[in-house]
Parts: structure tokens; sequence; C-alpha cells
């Protein structure tokens, strides 16, 4: 905790988790941080050998942060947190998620067994943001996707996370009204995929607070 357990620490590591990134790309995914407080995040984690930083090359040298070998080693702990943290009676399934918190919580919530023997190129659109993702071992690899598209088995397009939420936990039909979430590839493949996805059991509420 003495490395990681500054506020907004594990969400910013969280945000560079798929690759490395820009400041104002950072802070635009978390709204709640100050300039200043990021800037003092990234230099703590920096300090410690969790984050580096890059510049990439021209003709666009932006700098980049982008998480360590160690850094990305946090991965397997920020999954166990996230299964925990979801069976909470509190949890509500439906709060916003960024776009990479939505990649991340699809790698955390996989159900191997259902996944197993199962083969599949992926495309993730949420908004603005590109993923691609490949379901191979009952393991699913997902990565930012390059500016040139590549063929995929599916692709799922929404302008928000909701619409994944929605699909992917609530389990609600492609064709529900409403949902917003656009699909191409054969249906049948992208129905069995999604029915890879469940989060844990809540856990009963205290005593106090059950009716």
């Amino acid at each position: 905790m003495e490395l990681i357990g500054e506020r907004w620490a594990l969400p910013v590591i969280r945000e560079l988790m798929l690759g490395g990134r820009r400041f104002s790309d950072i802070r635009a995914s978390l709204p709640g941080i100050s300039a200043k407080v990021l800037t003092e995040r990234l230099a703590s984690l920096e300090a410690v050998g969790i984050v580096t930083r890059t510049t990439l090359p021209a003709p666009t040298p932006a700098k980049l942060y982008v998480l360590t070998p160690w850094g990305l080693a946090l991965e397997p702990v920020m999954q166990e947190l996230g299964r925990w943290s979801v069976q909470s009676p509190e949890h509500d399934p439906q709060l916003p998620l960024t776009p990479v918190s939505l990649m991340l919580s699809f790698r955390t919530m996989l159900d191997r067994d259902a996944a197993r023997g199962m083969e599949a190129t992926v495309r993730f659109e949420v908004g603005a943001d590109r993923f691609d993702a490949e379901l191979s071992g009952a393991e699913l690899r997902i990565m930012r996707a390059p500016p040139e598209r590549a063929a995929a088995d599916l692709v799922f397009r929404a302008a928000k996370g909701i619409a994944y939420l929605r699909a992917f936990y609530g389990k609600q039909p492609l064709d529900a009204p409403g949902l917003a979430l656009e699909v191409e590839g054969a249906r049948a493949l992208a129905e069995r995929f999604i029915a890879c996805f469940h989060l844990p059991a809540k856990r009963p509420p205290p005593p106090d607070k059950q009716a």
C-alpha cells in the first residue's frame, strides 16, 4: 500500500494497463482528478519504478506514460480486487466505466470453462476508442487497435460502455429495444461470446440492512 495506496494511484495504473497514454488522455479518462494530483501520482509511480515515460517517434513526438513490466504485473491483483468488489451488495453494475476499465472487466469476468474451445477475433468500439481482442485457449487478449482496421469475426460498437454492461453482464438480448449495441458478425457467435462473461454473485447485505 505504500507503493500504490495513494488516492488515484490504482485508477491511473488501470488506465495504462492496455498501453501507454498521454497526460491529457489519462486526465480525460479520470474527470475527477486535477492536473496537479495527476502530475503527483505519475511522478510517485515513476519514482518507484511502476511507470516510465517514453516519446513517440516523429511526426507525432508525443510523450507517453507507460507501465513497466513490474507495473503490468499488477493486473492479476486488480482482477482479484475487481472480482471481490462487485460482490458488494452496494455495487451498481450499471455505473459508468472508462473504455479501458470495460476491457479489463472482460478479461477479469471471463468464464474460462464457458470459453474453453472457443476461438474468435473481436473488435470493440466504445465511442472513439478501439480495441482488438483474441479469444483463444480460454484466455482473452486485448490491446488498443491500430488505426487500420483488421478483419475480425465479431465487431461490437456502442457510443457508451453502458450498452456493453447491459448486454454482457445484464444479459439483455442483442435485439432488446434501446440497447444501442451494434453487432457485426454471426449472431450465434456473438451470443455465445457474450455468454462467456458473468459477474460473481453478490454477498448478502449485513443483518441490519436485510428486509
